[in-house]
């Protein structure tokens, strides 16, 4: 055995070894999308005082780290984004109202004098300082200016009474000058009688009224409450006393916050969703291995395998950096799964021809050498446009549509490492075997295909018809923007901000009655739509007790009703979030163009943007044409859409590349001829390859809910539209430039450039004719 095959070996193994180890000893990290919970995104406002700068930022961190400690919930997360936005993550928590109350919260904790009852219906003078604020029963107080502020509490806790032994109270200290303020507040409210609303005292947060107690009788006249403690009594009952204790123990922040995204999702959900993701995995991948073994045989078998490895690997690599497996990420994991058999396909398909050739005749082993070495151009360079988009998302996305990218890009390069180490590993060592080298029919390389065989007996010509598919093309392309222009398109709640709501009822209600209810609880111009057991519900803004109401009228005409996802997204985000994906899509498409007229030629990179950008069309076409949202999810299929059309292209123009640097000296040649050979050499790989993918979405589509379901229906239109544009667009268009510019030039693997010098030919000459190689 040669050095290479010994060292593909050892690191095969090691990497096998070493995704093992961090397979079963890590657990993967779950987004709250998987696991239930709310997540709630504040971003940080500038006042004339302070700056919502990283350094507030992580101040504030801090400040709301003890309020959401003290909610008792287990791990959560609290993490600066940027530099004034701060992401909370409480796994469990159903309610929002509940974490809203005690985080969100954001304006200056205060003590305040009260100075009287403010009457009914009257509009006091006010001094300088002074507001009304209703108290904890509504009633209106006049207060004085601050005495002292959160800065100064030390902290607070609830605890059971030592005398009662059955009233909850809540017990506060304070520090640094805040114990002699206190004093003074205390004394000077103690100077009058038992029952005069001067004898309280108001702790007011973010303008409420979060508490008023009476200062104590035992309290003496000007003395007040010594040694920087106190203690709060009244009615409390346990939740109450924590609330109050967790809303002044977190004093005051340093910066005013803005509830600016929520996302609260039920944990059934997430377990259906991962259910619905696992079965759709192992139908999908089963069909796709069954599909690979029966087109291949033996080094289909052995390409299961490798995916299976695949599989470990990705999974070992997402553990290993501690990575957040959200919905959209584990969407594109199953994905990536189906995009990883092109890798293998290509080395089949090559190594088929090789076997074909003259000197490689009889000699397996030598072909799939040969198949490798072959297939290695068009494999980096189709999975580098595919990083491209995934690395997009990553930047230019937010929320758990990120997850979907960083999924995708550690997909990506495991697949390249599934193929190129892992397979040629296995093949190689099979088909070094006795047996099979006298049996080479078992391999599956020693056949070309039926597809590539019904090709080389009808030998279409294809470019010489180009204009009539670009005209198709025209045609579809049309028919995508009436869908936009007559339909419109639907942007969910992630782009225009509002409110989404979905409920899973135990009774079923007609869309009509489920309408009547929301509008009943205040929200006539809702858009309520149901399937079967499920409400769902989208507004404009609305505050969390708003969404209660709502929540409390559907229980009245649907039974039981339980919360599966709630979504806030505000308009500033909404708009953000907009025109991040714009810049993403036009980012995505230059960069594109950029790679292809490096690689290639500019003929080649504005051939396969122009299809591109015509899949992109398609797809949103045909989710205007159906009704569906465009939102977050449907971006991560679209980047996802752009990268597969690219990849398609790169595959065909790279066979182009090559064929034409073959024939550039036979005398004749014409570029539209090499172009329909690459392009009926490459048909069997992407009929296997689509059937591949085709097979994991069908499945997805299926069994994997309506956000999965959405996301699969965009990739299905946008591969079959990728698979037609490759062939029917980028080249055509590629084919016509060259026809109208100088003669193409070809890029060999070493870096050469030579000019066809192909003649230009006059108006009504054929050039367009040629045949399969």
């Amino acid at each position: 055995m040669s050095r290479a095959p010994v060292v593909r070996a050892v690191l095969a193994l090691a990497i096998i070894g070493a995704s093992l180890y961090f397979a079963l000893s890590s657990p993967a990290r779950l987004g709250l999308d998987l696991r239930g919970g709310t997540q709630i995104v504040l971003e940080g406002q500038d006042t004339a005082r302070v700056k919502a700068d990283a350094e507030t930022t992580d101040r504030t961190v801090e400040v709301l780290r003890g309020r959401v400690d003290a909610l008792g919930v287990s791990e959560p997360t609290l993490t600066r984004s940027g530099e004034n936005r701060i992401i909370v993550e409480l796994p469990g928590v159903q309610d929002p109202r509940e974490a809203a109350e005690v985080i969100g919260r954001t304006a200056q904790l205060s003590f305040h004098p009260v100075k009287g009852i403010a009457p009914e219906g009257q509009k006091p003078e006010l001094g300088k300082g002074e507001r009304v604020l209703p108290d904890e029963a509504g009633q209106r107080l006049l207060l004085g200016p601050s005495a002292l502020s959160g800065d100064e509490v030390k902290g607070a806790e609830s605890v059971i009474d030592q005398q009662t032994t059955a009233q909850w109270v809540v017990n506060v200290d304070f520090e640094g000058e805040g114990v002699q303020k206190w004093e003074g507040l205390t004394g000077d409210a103690a100077c009058q009688q038992p029952g005069d609303p001067r004898r309280r005292v108001a702790i007011v947060l973010d303008d409420k009224v979060i508490s008023s107690p009476q200062v104590a009788q035992d309290i003496q006249c000007d003395v007040g409450m010594t040694g920087g403690s106190t203690q709060i009594t009244g009615q409390f009952k346990e939740k109450e006393a924590k609330d109050l204790a967790v809303l002044i123990a977190g004093g005051a922040l340093p910066m005013p916050v803005e509830v600016i995204e929520q996302r609260t999702v039920g944990p059934t959900l997430g377990a259906d969703a991962i259910e619905a993701s696992a079965k759709a995995a192992v139908i999908g991948v089963a069909l796709t291995a069954l599909f690979i073994v029966v087109i291949y045989r033996l080094v289909g078998f052995l390409a299961t395998v490798a995916l299976a490895c695949y599989a470990l690997i990705s999974y070992a690599v997402l553990v290993a950096l501690n990575a957040t497996l959200t919905l959209p990420g584990l969407a594109g994991f199953v994905l990536a799964i189906g995009m990883a058999v092109d890798a293998n396909v290509l080395v089949f398909e090559r190594a088929r021809e090789e076997y074909q050739l003259r000197e490689n005749r009889g000699d397996v082993s030598r072909a799939l050498t040969g198949g490798f070495g072959k297939a290695l151009s068009a494999i980096v360079d189709s999975n580098v446009t595919t990083l491209l988009a995934a690395g997009l998302l990553f930047f230019l996305a937010s929320g758990p549509v990120r997850g979907f990218g960083v999924t995708l890009s550690i997909g990506v390069v495991a697949s390249m490492v599934s193929a190129l180490l892992i397979t040629r590993f296995l093949a190689g060592l099979a088909v070094d075997r006795r047996l099979l080298k006298n049996r080479p029919a078992i391999t599956g390389l020693a056949s070309t295909g039926r597809v590539r065989n019904w090709l080389t007996r009808r030998n279409p010509d294809l470019m010489s018809r180009r204009k009539r598919w670009l005209g198709v093309s025209a045609v579809v392309v049309v028919v995508a923007l009436a869908g936009i222009g007559f339909r419109g398109v639907d942007f969910g709640a992630e782009f225009t901000g509002g409110r989404v709501l979905e409920y899973s009822v135990s009774d079923e209600v007609s869309v009509e009655r489920a309408r009547s209810a929301v509008a009943d609880a205040g929200f006539p111009r809702a858009v309520v739509q149901t399937s079967g057991d499920n409400i769902s519900v989208r507004t404009g803004q609305l505050d969390n007790d708003e969404a209660h109401s709502i929540e409390t009228s559907l229980e009245r005409v649907a039974g039981d009703v339980q919360k599966e996802r709630d979504e806030l997204i505000g308009p500033s985000l909404g708009d953000e979030l907009r025109n991040k994906a714009l810049i993403a899509l036009g980012v995505a498409l230059a960069a594109q163009l950029l790679y292809l007229a490096i690689r290639f030629r500019w003929t080649f990179g504005l051939g396969a943007v122009l299809a591109m950008f015509q899949d992109v069309l398609i797809v949103i076409g045909a989710f205007a044409w159906l009704g569906k949202p465009v939102d977050g999810v449907f971006l991560a299929a679209m980047l996802t859409v752009i990268g597969y059309s690219v990849n398609d292209s790169v595959v065909v123009f790279d066979r182009i590349r090559e064929q034409w640097g073959l024939s550039h000296r036979q005398k004749g040649a014409s570029f539209a001829g090499v172009a329909n050979t690459a392009v009926l050499q490459t048909v069997p790989r992407t009929v296997n390859t689509g059937m591949g993918a085709l097979f994991i979405l069908a499945a997805l589509a299926v069994l994997g809910g309506d956000s999965l379901t959405d996301f699969a229906v965009a990739l299905l239109v946008g591969i079959v539209a990728g698979t037609f544009s490759t062939v029917f667009t980028a080249t055509p268009i590629v084919v016509g430039l060259a026809s109208r510019t100088q003669a193409p030039v070809a890029v060999h693997r070493g870096g050469a450039k030579k000019k066809s010098g192909r003649p230009r030919t006059h108006s009504g000459e054929r050039t367009d004719s040629g045949a399969v190689v």
